[in-house]
């Protein structure tokens, strides 16, 4: 196993005899999806891709929690624009790496924390993670998830947790199809998966596996993708409670609703 790397927000080494990746998010206990955050993320991810002898990554975090979600003062007008298009190139980058992207979550997995999770291929989480898309509560919607989730529990459950902002268990997460299994060690788990399988596995024949089974997801994330961020950079933004939902936010008080 190689020694971990200390890369600003992010811990990066090679493990199982450097056929696994391991990227670790070191900002405890918040784990906030910022800019530098989305930044060695991309940056790992890219420099491992062309890696021949690669068979998985494993992304997981430090500290009790998986990710608070986005940087919420990033999201402000005059922001927000770099800052979704830094989150969904790695969206898109996740979801057409080449290799099985393992996520293992425990405590809070939400907002931009979710998003990321959902954009890897297999989720472990703990029984009691909390999960979701809270940004309707702040006078937004989450564009990634709301092409994500669909995809991956069905229009129905998707729409419930994009409308309510509810967050659900890992339990629950696990009885909808969110995350694929629930462990007390979610890490250990994921590395057991890889060892009885991906590890076991040609990485050259998983190369031409993921595609062949996600091939026309990826296309329709892509294409509804570009759809709905300019909905939120052009329309969403330019409404008054959206504004007023995050500044609500960061001021620590209740927001005041106008429906315009």
């Amino acid at each position: 196993m190689s020694a971990p790397a200390q890369v600003q927000a992010l811990q990066v080494w090679r493990d199982r005899e450097d056929k696994l990746l391991r990227l670790r998010l070191s900002r405890p206990k918040a784990n906030i999806i910022d800019a530098a955050t989305l930044t060695v993320l991309d940056r790992a991810l890219a420099d491992s891709a062309n890696d021949l002898h690669l068979h998985s990554v494993l992304l997981d975090t430090e500290g009790p929690n998986f990710s608070f979600g986005a940087s919420v003062s990033e999201h402000l007008p005059g922001q927000c624009r770099e800052m979704l298009e830094m989150l969904h190139k790695l969206v898109l980058r996740m979801l057409d790496y080449p290799v099985p992207i393992l996520v293992a979550v425990r405590g809070q997995c939400l907002g931009g924390g979710l998003e990321v999770a959902l954009s890897g291929h297999l989720i472990f989480a703990t029984s009691d993670s909390r999960l979701g898309q809270p940004e309707i509560q702040l006078g937004v919607f989450p564009p990634a998830a709301s092409c994500l989730l669909p995809e991956r529990i069905g229009i129905a459950q998707a729409e419930d947790l994009i409308y309510s902002g509810r967050i659900i268990s890992g339990e629950e997460a696990l009885r909808i199809g969110l995350v694929n299994a629930i462990s007390d060690d979610p890490e250990a788990a994921a590395l057991a998966y890889y060892d009885a399988h991906l590890g076991k596995r040609s990485a050259s024949s998983l190369r031409f596996a993921l595609p062949a089974a996600r091939a026309d997801m990826v296309d329709r994330v892509r294409a509804k993708l570009a759809h709905v961020e300019a909905t939120y950079l052009n329309e969403l933004m330019r409404t008054r409670d959206a504004v007023e939902g995050l500044q609500a936010f960061l001021e620590k008080r209740p927001p005041v609703w106008e429906d315009r």
